[in-house]
């Protein structure tokens, strides 16, 4: 299939771009196959280029002899185009429409990006599972690395390296991953050095109306508890939701059969409702004639932030079960592939300051997101403005990291990276000319061969220049748990990512330039007092050696206290 069936008309002259918060910039439009690129006749002959694929919906509107096209892009940011006539608004609407809706994953824009840097790192070595297990190196003695899953035969959604307990063999674990939706048996996920407890992840067990058992899934389970040692189950349905699960051959972990583990049941809505929520309040932002009273009205009605609430809620629960109990944690939904990787990783954001880093952040999504079977092409398919039929778009990894820059800014000095990394990220599991957040699962990443036909994401962010743009100037490293406010007055419509065409942001952004600016000159000014004081001490060394003063002398403290009795 070649682009150019897709292209009706490739260029139009007198094009008028309107954007948010920028001047109006006229120019010549061109369609490509991958691109919609504005170039402006002025001087500085600026460029807008933006990717097919982060258009989430086009509508056209025809005035007098011309049209408006309004591209309502899945970053949010709505784009207005002036075409002079008719026919030309009509084509560059039905060509952007089909370009934007490209099935075949193989002609995505990132197979065809070849980058202009040097690729100092290859991102897609960065964060392999065995480099990941020695950060647990702790446990070594407990938990192994298997490749019980070898060409994805086990689970289709699991990556081929997993950790297990080394008390069970690998045909223990076969037979348990039968006992579990989509094969996705217990793993590690996280392990805490100073409670030594774990926390695990998997799928519901298929224990169907009936109350089925497997005996290797109870063994597996319960391999992790010690004697007389107890763990919880953390479900993230409601226990009558768990309760219709049983009845259509899913279900939970019986008690009896599970005897060391207590279940909990932490609610949160299932995925489907999460795009809904999604569309209302983006409906809400945009509303910029609506009074205070109507607008708070509509963004109360979205759900949006009750979502959020619940899931930092669940993710406390874990840690505070981890950190504080010292009690192990497995945590599972229905699929095990949404709702229970938001709080599995949100949970390790609470706990662990190395995943409040920019590099331990990054592995946390490989980890917890990528390696852990995300569907993001099924789930970043389409964004706020697309109402979809097939109702399998849902934007639970945007949930994370709005979870995430709810912490951020209750905890501003706690994270090494600022909230445009954050953006970043969001902006890059929609629409990329990176192959990370290609494809549903690892077992399609291999198919496609993702590491050698495209760019890692993370070998551009890590590059030291790129980098230096993302990190955050209060950063002051914190080991300790950090323990978020669900307090209504503590969570808050993130206006740096929702409400950017309706607020402009240049006055933040001057304010964090100016604060990165202080903080290198503070730390400027402490490198130069470091060096007088060196040379200071050199110079008191060298006259003391050359006899010019005496050597300090210490007191006498024993003469001092005897004279005092």
């Amino acid at each position: 299939m070649e682009f150019v069936e897709f292209i009706k008309t490739p260029m139009v002259n007198s094009v008028i771009l309107r954007r948010p918060f920028t001047p109006d910039m006229e120019g010549t439009l061109c369609v490509t196959g991958h691109h919609l690129i504005i170039s402006s006749r002025s001087d500085n002959h600026e460029e807008l280029w933006l990717l097919h694929s982060n258009i989430d919906s086009v509508e056209k509107k025809l005035v007098g002899n011309g049209g408006i096209l309004t591209l309502k892009c899945k970053d949010f940011l709505i784009l207005y185009l002036d075409i002079p006539t008719v026919e030309d608004c009509l084509n560059v609407a039905a060509s952007v429409e089909a370009l934007s809706n490209i099935d075949d994953l193989t002609l995505r824009y990132p197979f065809f990006y070849r980058p202009m840097f040097e690729v100092l790192e290859n991102g897609w070595q960065a964060f392999s599972p065995e480099s990941e297990f020695n950060k647990f190196k702790e446990c070594s003695e407990e938990w192994r690395i298997s490749y019980v899953n070898k060409d994805f035969k086990i689970c289709p959604t699991y990556p081929q390296a997993v950790f297990v307990p080394k008390a069970v063999d690998d045909d223990i674990i076969i037979k348990a991953a039968a006992f579990r939706q989509g094969g996705r048996f217990p793993v590690l996920s996280y392990y805490h050095k100073d409670s030594k407890a774990v926390l695990l992840r998997s799928s519901q067990p298929l224990t169907g109306p009936g109350g089925k058992r497997c005996k290797e899934d109870e063994r597996l389970v319960n391999s992790v508890m010690g004697m007389g040692k107890r763990g919880y189950i953390v479900d993230t349905r409601a226990q009558s939701v768990a309760k219709v699960a049983q009845s259509k051959g899913g279900g939970y972990e019986l008690e009896a059969h599970y005897p060391q583990w207590r279940r909990i049941h932490q609610s949160i809505e299932r995925r489907q409702s999460f795009h809904d929520s999604l569309i209302k309040m983006i409906e809400a932002c945009n509303d910029s004639n609506s009074s205070m009273d109507k607008w708070l009205s509509k963004l109360e009605s979205s759900n949006w932030l009750t979502h959020v609430k619940d899931i930092i809620t669940s993710a406390c629960v874990v840690a505070q079960s981890i950190d504080k109990d010292g009690v192990s944690v497995l945590v599972h939904g229905s699929e095990g592939l949404d709702t229970t990787l938001l709080v599995s990783s949100l949970s390790q954001i609470i706990l662990d300051h190395d995943c409040r880093t920019v590099t331990g952040f990054e592995a946390l999504i490989e980890r917890e997101w990528l390696q852990a079977g995300h569907p993001f092409r099924t789930r970043c398919n389409k964004s706020a403005y697309a109402i979809t039929k097939h109702r399998l778009e849902s934007p639970v990894f945007l949930l994370f990291i709005d979870c995430v820059w709810q912490i951020w800014q209750q905890f501003p000095c706690s994270f090494e990276f600022s909230e445009k990394f954050l953006v970043t990220l969001f902006q890059h599991a929609y629409s990329s000319d990176f192959g990370t957040f290609l494809c549903n699962n690892e077992s399609e990443r291999h198919k496609c061969k993702l590491s050698e036909r495209t760019v890692s994401l993370w070998s551009y962010l890590n590059r030291p220049e790129i980098l230096q743009d993302y990190m955050n100037p209060m950063y002051e490293p914190n080991p300790t748990v950090v323990w978020p406010s669900v307090a209504p007055q503590s969570l808050n419509v993130w206006t740096g990512l929702y409400l950017r065409g309706v607020i402009n942001q240049s006055p933040q952004e001057e304010a964090w330039q100016e604060i990165y600016k202080i903080r290198e000159y503070d730390k400027e000014l402490r490198s130069k007092v470091n060096k007088l004081r060196r040379q200071l001490a050199s110079l008191e060394r060298e006259a003391i050696a050359n006899g010019v003063v005496s050597p300090p002398q210490s007191e006498d403290l024993s003469g001092a206290s005897s004279g005092t009795n």
